[in-house]
């Protein structure tokens, strides 16, 4: 059963993924900020994060640069989860191998669903 950790501070669309990504047969843990993320993810070694940037704490892409610096973080898969703009997130994010930009306001929670299988398979 894949792993799946979803960083998001708004607990209505981090319950909707959660409830969209456990009828898919992952395994799901959820974070409300990036400090909190960070500590779920080195407990849980994820394959694969959804991170939203803008939250209170620890910004996503704080976390991020975080989880990159650590030998169990540095190559999980990550995709980027957020109402931002690819062109006004920080400019750290692109250097950081991520997987792939997803702008919340834009996608179903079926199209992520397939985009995160698609990422496990490659």
């Amino acid at each position: 059963m894949p792993k799946i950790a979803i960083i998001e501070d708004d607990q209505a669309i981090s319950q909707m993924y959660r409830i969209k990504f456990e009828a898919e047969g992952f395994e799901v843990e959820t974070a409300e900020n990036g400090a909190l993320g960070l500590q779920l993810v080195e407990n849980m070694r994820p394959d694969i994060i959804l991170l939203d940037l803008m939250m209170p704490e620890m910004t996503g892409d704080e976390m991020l640069k975080k989880l990159r610096g650590t030998t169990w973080g540095k190559d999980i898969k990550v995709i980027i989860l957020t109402n931002m703009g690819e062109q006004e997130a920080p400019a750290i994010v692109k250097e950081l191998n991520v997987r792939r930009f997803i702008v919340k306001a834009e996608m179903t929670p079926r199209q992520v669903a397939e985009m995160v299988k698609a990422e496990l398979a490659a």
